[in-house]
């Protein structure tokens, strides 16, 4: 039976000296991405995007796993789309078989995680996304009760309830469209994924026949292509160019 999630949140923040308080905080990738460089010291964690808040910084951290999986020959599918929801259990999950892999590969070596990540602060990531506050009603300090205060009139009850109501229309609105626009990008990431998948089988199998497919390598820089360079698995043979 795995560990609890008190017990691996524990473990988290103090291999990293982070201050954790859910498993769901570990869907922004940044936590597993130094989890592994705790034991083989060579992620590059200037490209982790250690506060990540938006989808593309998630996924921009997770490409950075999924490229020291494959350097390092880690046969463990990486659930992205189900890891970036942020979910429980299946952050859950994911968490407790890192804390075997950690345990049967850690070397007991000193590690730093705050000057590996040159003393970035790793701030709690959000779970959901932020609601704004629901307005508030004009404060009543200073103006006596019953009167309508100098200079103004008395501001009515069912104007506020009115301003209220417009609020919230807009508000279910804005999440029926963020809902359409999540759904849009889910499905055109799995196409995406889809072609990775397919690009990246077909080199291997050129590779083993000792040729080599200039078109596949330039899908593949595309879709490696992040706003920092490029984040190209070693061994697909793509020039990586160096940014940090």
């Amino acid at each position: 039976m795995g560990e609890s999630r008190t017990e691996l949140i524990q473990w988290v923040n103090d291999l990293l000296q982070i201050n954790y308080t859910k498993v769901e905080q570990c869907g922004s990738g940044a936590a597993y991405c130094q989890i592994i460089d705790s034991i083989y010291g060579d992620i590059p964690m200037s490209r982790v995007k250690m506060n990540a808040r938006l989808e593309y910084e998630y996924l921009v951290n997770y490409k950075v796993l999924q490229n020291a999986f494959k350097a390092h020959k880690i046969d463990k599918p990486i659930l992205v789309e189900k890891l970036t929801k942020c979910k429980m259990q299946d952050n859950l999950e994911f968490l407790q078989w890192l804390k075997r892999f950690w345990e049967q590969n850690y070397g007991g070596h000193e590690y730093d995680p705050v000057a590996r990540r040159k003393g970035a602060p790793m701030e709690n990531p959000a779970t959901l996304a932020p609601v704004g506050a629901a307005p508030r009603a004009p404060s009543s300090a200073g103006v006596s009760r019953g009167k309508t205060p100098v200079g103004g009139a008395r501001i009515a009850p069912s104007a506020n309830a009115e301003q209220i109501a417009n609020l919230t229309a807009q508000m279910r609105e804005m999440s029926t469209h963020l809902e359409g626009l999540e759904k849009e990008r889910d499905f055109y990431f799995s196409k995406l994924r889809d072609i990775e998948i397919l690009a990246q089988q077909q080199i291997e199998v050129l590779e083993g026949q000792g040729k080599d497919d200039e078109t596949l390598r330039e899908i593949q820089k595309i879709l490696y292509s992040t706003e920092e360079g490029f984040e190209v698995p070693e061994g697909t043979g793509v020039d990586e160019e160096e940014t940090f």
